[in-house]
């Protein structure tokens, strides 16, 4: 009886410690790199204002997002005329407290930052716009290793847009996709940085990062690729592509992808469906994974729809419906929601208008920026828009004067960037500020 009586709070503070770990975002996209939080106890109505504003700090000009991790938050931050820094702030005050900047000068269209690092362990990991990979000793603040995965797997020209790689950890090895002809994906050991495999280049260089999909209770790393063409080249299909993650062995691939500009990583979407989206007006395709008799894989198209996408972010997937931004270069469909069968179910359009923003999912509720100045608090319903809460938290800003073609596409306001949520603090940002908002009770 004694023993019974001392595991029980043990096994509390177990459950407690187990609940705070779930509640970080240690990477692109979250835990499970979903989008999905295990936070609890979220606000269901804000004040008038909006919800209270905890802290603010100034941040480069960009679109690269936090992660947050045993009460500190971590952010690639860039200025172009020097190059990037891994920053590291304290997350109840905002203070910095420390932070490590190497040389990597350059500037693109939509100039900056870009990805979202990871942290693991010991370490954070991130990938900068030039193709500069470097782990970062968190006791030390100094790096362990770094590599290029742009220059050492021969690209030439930088891609358009930059590089956009956020790093993803499975088990010893860090995975990134190099895109280049010598490389198409690489994974590396996490602590010495010694290459583990790669893979040829699978296609056209695009700006997705790899995600881990379940194939029969399996882990596949699934990658999409770029469709070629334009100016007047002929029309290559993308490829969305399985590889086994402990020797990067091509599994699988669907070779009809036409998107030129792919950005958001696979969703899974369960029994061995995979959804695949884009902008541009080139929408989402749904494809399933079979194993054969022999035991390779095969793919079928289940559909195919130019009604749902999104430009820059991975959908949102809630009891058997994807929610999505869908604005483009030339259609405003807003929020848009779809069901498991490519059925759209509603759309916002620009009432109100979302365009390249970011979510998260918590609680049951959706916590969304706009892609401009508004956060909101949202009902997922597939019968309709329900918003709970809205409060514009984000200022006007984007490319810099220099930089007309970008203003001219992007629009004024470009807070794109992916937000992050740990401990009932959300974490989002503009383009000069990175702010921590209170999101529960």
């Amino acid at each position: 009886m004694k023993m019974r009586n001392f595991l029980i709070p043990v096994l509390v503070l177990m459950i407690y410690i187990t609940n705070l770990q779930a509640q970080d975002w240690p990477q692109y996209l979250g835990p499970n790199r979903n989008s999905i939080s295990e936070q609890k106890g979220l606000l269901r109505t804000w004040p008038e204002k909006g919800p209270e504003v905890l802290w603010a700090t100034e941040v480069g000009i960009g679109y690269g997002g936090p992660v947050i991790k045993d009460g500190k938050i971590y952010l690639l931050d860039r200025d172009d005329k020097v190059g990037d820094k891994m920053r590291c702030f304290d997350l109840s005050s905002g203070k910095e407290l420390w932070n490590f900047e190497y040389s990597a000068p350059g500037s693109v269209m939509f100039p900056g930052s870009r990805s979202v690092p990871l942290v693991d362990d010991n370490h954070v990991y991130s990938c900068g716009p030039y193709g500069d990979l470097y782990c970062i000793d968190l006791k030390t603040h100094q790096p362990i290793w770094k590599k290029n995965i742009w220059k050492d797997y021969g690209g030439g020209d930088i891609p358009i847009w930059a590089i956009t790689q956020c790093p993803l950890v499975y088990g010893n090895l860090l995975i990134v996709a190099s895109q280049t002809p010598g490389a198409g994906v690489v994974a590396y050991d996490k602590v010495t940085g010694d290459e583990k495999w790669k893979t040829p280049s699978l296609g056209s260089t695009g700006y997705v990062s790899p995600n881990i999909v379940k194939i029969d209770g399996a882990d596949h790393v699934v990658m999409v690729t770029a469709s070629g063409g334009g100016r007047g080249a002929p029309v290559t299909p993308g490829k969305i592509v399985g590889l086994d993650p402990q020797s990067g062995l091509v599994l699988w691939e669907y070779d009809d992808w036409l998107c030129h500009i792919p950005v958001p990583s696979a969703v899974d979407a369960g029994e061995n469906r995979i959804l695949v989206v884009g902008g541009y007006e080139l929408g989402a395709v749904m494809i399933k994974v079979e194993k054969k008799a022999d035991g390779t894989f095969g793919t079928t198209e289940l559909f195919k729809t130019e009604e749902f996408g999104d430009q820059t972010k991975t959908p949102l997937l809630y009891q058997g419906f994807f929610y999505a931004e869908f604005g483009t270069n030339n259609t405003r469909d807003g929020l848009v929601c779809m069901n498991m069968n490519g059925e759209i179910m509603w759309k916002t359009k620009r009432n109100p208008d979302f365009n390249k923003g970011s979510m998260i999912l918590a609680d049951g509720l959706i916590l969304a920026t706009d892609g401009s100045k508004s956060l909101y608090l949202i009902e997922p319903d597939p019968t309709g828009f329900k918003p709970l809460a809205s409060a514009e938290l984000l200022v006007e800003g984007g490319t810099d004067d220099s930089d007309a073609m970008a203003s001219r596409v992007g629009g004024p306001t470009q807070n794109w960037a992916p937000i992050a949520l740990a401990d009932g603090k959300l974490l989002i940002r503009d383009q000069n500020r990175m702010m921590c908002v209170k999101v529960v009770e």
